[in-house]
C-alpha cells in the first residue's frame, strides 16, 4: 500500500479539524451564540469538560473523533456498506449520494428520525431561514447517519446528542472541505483493505507523537495522556503474519497435522521433527488470540483470517464464523480509546466482508480499552452492603483499586483476584437501575472487573508489538511501579511486555511479538534473557536490526521478532533468520521469505 499520500491526507487532517474545530468552540461558547439559546445542556457539559480537563483536551478529542467517523463512513461507503452513499458522491456526481437524493425528497425513514426530516426538508425548501440550507442540511444527515450506525457499532458511533455535534466542522461541501480531502486520500484502492484505517491512525497522531519526543529532549517525561501517540507503531503487515503465522498457525498446524492451513501461511516455518508435546485444543471456538497493546488492531485482523479458514476447514456454517471469532477467539487491550474504537471497526469490517448480514447481529467485538477508575473506599463499604460483602474477597477488593493509574500501567497491571467470571455475572445480573446512587458505583465496578478478567492469564496465544519507551522517557509514576512490579525487565516497556505476555499465556501457549533488540545483549536484561532461556523456549526468531519500519525510517529502531512457547523445551532447536543486512522493509521482507523457502526445501 501507498502509504504517502495517507500520511499527507492525515497530517492535513488533524491540524484542519483542530483549527475548526477551536473556531466552531469560540463561536459556540460566545456570550449570547445561538448554540446557549438552543443547546444549553450540551454548552454546560462543554463548559463542565473544558474545566475538568481544559479547552486543548476538548479540541483534540472532538477532532479526533470526527476524523474516526469521516474515515469510518468513507470506508463503508466505498466497499457499500453503508445503503446509500454518506460522505461519497454517486457516480458522475459531485455531493454526497446521501444529500443528492434528500433533495429529490427521498429520505430514509429508518436512518433519519421524523423531526430531523423535516428540519432537512424546510432547509432544503428554503421555508427555514439559513445562510447555507444544504451545508446545514447536510450535516443534519450526518449527525442522523452517525446515530443510525450506533446500533451496530457503538464502540465508535456514540449518539450524538452532546457538545460534539455543535463542534462539528462547518464546510463539509466544498471542494477544499474536510471531506472532499478525505475522499481523494481513501480511494477505492486503499480503501480494499482495512488496514488503511491503522496507516491513517498513525499519521494523525505523527506529529503529537514528533511533540511528545521533543519534549523528551528537555527532559519532560511522558505523562499518561501522551503515552499512546509516543508508543504507537503500526506494523508492517509481513511481520504481523510471520508472528500469527508461527503462533496462531502452528499451533493449529500441530493439533491437525492434516490441516491444508500452511497453504496459505506464507512465513510459517514448519519444526524440523513431529512434535507430541504440545498445548492440546479441542476445536476452533477454544481458541483465544490476545494483543494486550492492540492499537488499530493490525495482528488482531489477520489472525481473523487465519481463524476463518480454520473454522471453514472444520466445517463450520459460513454465516456463523464472524460471531465465533469475535464472540471466541480475538481479544485486544487497549490504553487508547481512539485506537480502540478503530480495532473494533476493523474487526467490525472484517467480518462485515465475509458476512452480509453481520452488522444486523449487533456483535461487538473484544476491545477492552483500559481507563483509570477510582474508588473511595465509603463509597465501596456502601456498595458492598448493598450487593452482598460475601461476594467480595480480599484479593478482589484489592483488585478494584488496582486501576486507578491503569491509563499509566496498562496491560502491564497484574490483578490480584483471578477467576472473576462468576463475580462479574453475578453483579451483571444485579438491576441497580433504580439506585441512584449506587448506579454509576455499580458500572464501575463491572468496568474494573471486564479488564481485570480480560488481564488474567487465559490465552492460547498472545501476539504484540508492544510500546517501546526507557526509563528516561517514564513518568516519575511509571518508573517507580514498574521498578516495584517488574524488576527483571524494568529498563523498558517492551521487555516488561515480554514477562507480562509470558504470564497472559496459557502454559504450552505461544507469544509471539516484535521488540527491540535490546534485550538480546544488553546486561541491563540479563534476568529477563535467564528467564526465557531457562522457563521458555525460543520456537523462532528474525533478526531485524534497523530499518524494519520505513514508515519511520533509518536507525531509529533496532528489532527482532520472535515467537515463544511457554514450556521449557530444553532440547528444542529453534528457526533463527539473521536479516539486518536488509536495507529496508521490502529487502528484509524477500530476506525472510527465501530463508523460510530454504528451510522448507531442506
Amino acid at each position: 500500500m501507498d502509504t504517502s499520500k495517507l500520511k499527507k491526507f492525515a497530517q492535513f487532517a488533524r491540524r484542519t479539524l483542530r483549527e475548526q474545530v477551536s473556531a466552531k468552540l469560540a463561536l459556540v461558547l460566545s456570550e449570547g451564540s445561538a448554540a446557549r439559546r438552543e443547546s444549553a445542556m450540551a454548552v454546560k457539559m462543554l463548559e463542565d469538560t473544558i474545566k475538568s480537563h481544559g479547552k486543548e483536551h476538548v479540541i483534540e478529542r472532538v477532532a479526533y473523533t470526527w476524523f474516526n467517523r469521516f474515515c469510518a463512513l468513507r470506508f463503508m461507503d466505498v466497499n457499500r456498506y453503508t445503503r446509500i452513499g454518506i460522505m461519497s458522491p454517486a457516480e458522475g456526481q459531485f455531493q454526497p449520494e446521501i444529500l443528492l437524493e434528500a433533495k429529490m425528497g427521498h429520505l430514509d425513514e429508518e436512518m433519519v428520525p421524523t423531526k430531523t426530516r423535516l428540519q432537512i426538508a424546510d432547509l432544503l425548501a428554503g421555508t427555514s431561514p439559513s445562510h447555507d440550507p444544504q451545508g446545514e442540511a447536510y450535516r443534519l444527515l450526518v449527525v442522523a447517519a452517525c446515530n443510525a450506525w450506533h446500533q451496530a457499532m457503538p464502540f465508535l458511533f456514540e449518539r450524538i446528542d452532546d457538545y460534539t455535534e455543535l463542534l462539528m466542522p462547518d464546510d463539509l461541501l466544498s471542494g477544499n472541505s474536510i471531506l472532499a480531502y478525505t475522499r481523494e486520500a481513501m480511494t477505492p484502492d486503499a480503501c480494499k483493505d482495512v488496514e488503511v484505517i491503522g496507516w491513517l491512525y498513525q499519521f494523525y497522531i505523527a506529529e503529537k507523537k514528533d511533540a511528545v519526543f521533543e519534549g523528551l529532549k528537555k527532559n519532560q517525561k511522558i505523562t499518561p495522556d501522551d503515552i499512546p501517540a509516543a508508543t504507537q507503531l503500526f506494523t508492517p503487515h509481513w511481520i504481523v503474519r510471520y508472528l500469527v503465522d508461527n503462533s496462531l498457525g502452528r499451533l493449529w498446524l500441530l493439533n491437525r497435522p492434516h490441516s491444508r492451513l500452511a497453504e496459505q501461511m506464507a512465513y510459517y516455518i514448519p519444526p524440523e521433527k513431529p512434535e507430541t508435546d504440545f498445548l492440546k485444543i479441542n476445536g476452533p471456538e477454544d481458541i483465544k488470540v490476545c494483543d494486550p497493546a492492540c492499537g488499530s488492531g493490525h495482528m488482531l485482523t489477520y489472525a481473523f483470517d487465519l481463524l476463518y479458514a480454520i473454522y471453514e476447514e472444520e466445517g463450520y456454517d459460513a454465516a456463523e464464523i464472524p460471531e465465533k471469532i469475535l464472540t471466541h477467539n480475538l481479544f485486544g487491550l487497549e490504553l487508547d480509546e481512539r485506537a480502540g474504537e478503530l480495532a473494533a471497526f476493523a474487526l467490525t469490517m472484517k467480518s462485515r466482508a465475509r458476512q452480509r448480514r453481520f452488522f444486523n447481529k449487533r456483535v461487538e467485538p473484544n476491545i477492552i480499552v483500559l481507563k483509570k477508575v477510582n474508588f473511595s473506599l465509603e463509597e465501596l463499604d456502601e456498595y458492598m452492603n448493598h450487593v452482598g460483602r460475601d461476594l467480595f474477597t480480599h484479593g478482589l477488593l484489592e483488585t478494584l483499586q488496582q486501576f486507578n493509574e491503569a491509563d499509566n500501567f496498562g496491560s502491564l497491571i497484574i490483578p490480584k483476584a483471578g477467576n472473576l467470571a462468576d463475580v462479574l455475572a453475578t453483579l451483571t445480573a444485579k438491576d441497580m437501575a433504580s439506585n441512584l446512587f449506587l448506579a454509576e458505583t455499580h458500572q464501575r465496578v463491572l468496568s474494573v472487573l471486564r479488564m481485570a478478567e480480560a488481564l488474567n492469564p487465559r490465552y492460547t496465544v498472545v501476539v504484540a508489538n508492544p510500546p517501546y519507551m526507557g526509563g528516561k522517557g517514564m513518568n516519575a509514576r511509571l518508573s517507580a511501579w514498574t521498578k516495584e512490579n517488574y524488576p527483571n525487565s524494568k529498563s523498558d516497556l517492551f521487555a516488561m511486555f515480554i514477562e507480562r505476555n509470558l504470564d497472559l499465556a496459557l502454559k504450552g501457549g505461544a507469544v509471539a511479538m516484535i521488540t527491540m533488540q535490546s534485550w538480546m545483549f544488553l546486561s541491563s536484561f540479563e534476568l529477563l534473557r535467564s528467564r526465557i532461556l531457562n522457563k521458555h523456549t525460543i520456537m523462532s526468531m528474525a533478526h531485524l536490526g534497523a530499518r524494519a519500519f520505513d514508515s519511520i525510517g533509518g536507525e531509529v529502531v533496532s528489532t527482532t521478532a520472535f515467537v515463544l512457547e511457554n514450556a521449557h523445551k530444553p532440547d528444542y532447536r529453534g528457526a533463527y533468520m539473521r536479516l539486518v543486512d536488509g536495507n529496508s522493509e521490502a529487502e528484509k521482507m524477500e530476506m525472510m521469505a527465501k530463508a523460510i523457502a530454504q528451510g522448507r526445501a531442506a
